[in-house]
């Protein structure tokens, strides 16, 4: 099978889905003739024209605006916002407008809006460009939160963004763009809540998200020079979660870490450890759940310290020698 990166697949499953549906459009910073702050819209605005890469002014309130009145009205608008910690401006027409439309029209009126989030740290962008707040979001009813970990899984879960009829929040890590996959050409899609299982193991189960997955994948080849077996859960979906899947890992291991970027106090970790701390799967834990995640600053902008506020391969391993140990 052919290798595409993480960005080349985000760009195909939407052209693709253009192709497909003439409602389907793009919008954007700078996202036409430059192809956006990181390439992604690269050729995009050649095949398809300016009426749907639609460059815009750099106000992502007025944008969002314009995003959820167009799916209101019958399109269905990707809205790129050049980095995720620019959410906070557009923050009520995602979570008073885009978010309530559906439940306050009783179903008559919906918003299939796809809001693109490159986030995250480890590029050298400093504090107000790196941040990981998909936790915000998952708090607010009506929205849909992903997280691909991989291409295959980018392509096929905004391929179902795309087709969703609620607003859905993609959330793109800046430092996987550049990694490389499998990704079949054809069309496939990836269902929203629906958990993967990234490796089997039997000691341990780490539910991690986003690039955490692939440290964890990482950590979990260390571990097994250990002789530590280690299971790694990606929920893909934030919102809706896959819990059963999460469950039943947690259920076969009887250990759990969860490890996310984001701010380790009040992060969506949080969420999922308090989903298994309350369920039936508690009395099969050997050890205490354990979370490991951000560093409670912002992120700074020399690379030691930036790498040092997130976890690495090494914390994961050490978080999981811990728990063997309990």
């Amino acid at each position: 099978m052919r290798e595409v990166t993480y960005l080349e697949a985000i760009r195909e499953a939407m052209s693709q889905e253009m192709r497909k549906d003439d409602n389907v459009f793009i919008m954007g910073e700078d996202i036409g003739i430059y192809g956006g702050a990181f390439g992604l819209t690269n050729g995009m605005i050649e095949e398809f024209g300016p009426e749907r890469v639609r460059n815009t002014p750099i106000s992502e309130a007025a944008i969002s605006g314009c995003a959820v009145g167009a799916a209101m009205t019958g399109m269905r608008p990707i809205l790129e916002i050049q980095f995720s910690d620019f959410i906070m401006i557009a923050m009520d027409n995602i979570v008073n407008q885009a978010a309530k439309t559906r439940y306050m029209y009783g179903g008559k009126a919906q918003v299939p809006i796809v809001i693109r989030l490159p986030g995250g740290s480890g590029a050298g962008f400093a504090a107000q460009h790196s941040q990981s707040l998909e936790a915000w979001m998952t708090h607010v009813p009506g929205l849909k939160v992903v997280q691909p970990s991989n291409a295959y899984d980018a392509k096929g879960l905004m391929k179902a963004a795309i087709k969703d009829n609620n607003p859905v929040l993609f959330y793109e890590h800046k430092l996987l763009y550049n990694t490389k996959g499998e990704v079949p050409e054809e069309d496939y899609e990836i269902p929203l809540g629906q958990a993967d299982i990234k490796k089997e193991g039997s000691d341990i189960t780490i539910v991690a998200t986003a690039i955490m997955v692939n440290k964890a994948l990482e950590a979990a080849v260390e571990l097994e020079k250990e002789g530590i077996s280690v299971e790694v859960i990606d929920p893909r979906t934030l919102v809706p979660l896959d819990t059963a899947t999460i469950l039943e890992s947690v259920k076969k291991t009887s250990r759990v870490l969860v490890v996310y970027e984001a701010v380790k106090r009040s992060g969506y970790g949080a969420e999922i450890v308090s989903m298994i701390a309350e369920s039936d799967v508690f009395d099969y834990l050997d050890a205490p759940i354990r979370r490991l995640g951000g560093l409670a600053t912002p992120i700074p902008y020399n690379p030691v310290l930036e790498k040092a506020a997130v976890p690495q391969v090494d914390d994961i391993v050490q978080e999981c020698k811990k728990l063997m140990n309990k």
